[in-house]
């Protein structure tokens, strides 16, 4: 298990739930057969059982999701790029569905780093700025703090990095 910061203490686990401070740092990625939708304006623009998971101490997972599971003409490339130590350079993207568009609430890893190149050709998004995400039919709350892009579900235990007084951690 993981140091944890001062004061902070792990919430834990009942059956079928997981500690995001049980999760590695550098991060690991897990492919998922579950099955993840994503709704926005009112169209379906995610429907897949091909996601994959980032896991990461102290995050709630973000799930990737493959491209070509994504409703066509939804993603928009817009300038301008981040960098993750361990992921590399992302790009990314105004998500675009009916009358709604979503600036930059998506990103992707097109050259990602060793250990990382499963997150070539897919996708992440922001939950909070979608109408609905689900994972087998469950809500998805988003990690809170606007930055990480962790999906909360009720099978992962935290407290979660990204709220007030979290930024050190």
């Amino acid at each position: 298990m993981t140091r944890l910061p001062r004061g902070v203490v792990p919430v834990a686990p009942g059956p079928g739930q997981e500690s995001v401070w049980a999760y590695p740092r550098p991060p690991r990625v897990e492919s998922s057969s579950r099955h993840v939708v994503v709704e926005l304006d009112g169209l379906v623009i995610v429907d897949t059982v091909r996601a994959l998971r980032v896991l990461e101490t102290s995050h709630p997972p973000s799930w990737y999701l493959p491209m070509a599971d994504v409703r066509p003409g939804v993603l928009v490339p817009v300038g301008g790029t981040s960098t993750c130590e361990f992921k590399g350079t992302a790009r990314y993207f105004d998500v675009v569905a009916g009358g709604r568009r979503e600036p930059r609430a998506a990103w992707t890893y097109p050259d990602p780093m060793p250990g990382f190149e499963a997150l070539r050709d897919y996708v992440a998004l922001y939950p909070g700025r979608m109408d609905r995400c689900t994972v087998d039919g469950v809500d998805v709350a988003a990690q809170e703090g606007g930055f990480y892009g962790g999906w909360v579900t009720p099978d992962v235990v935290g407290p979660f990095k990204g709220g007030p007084g979290t930024w050190g951690w």
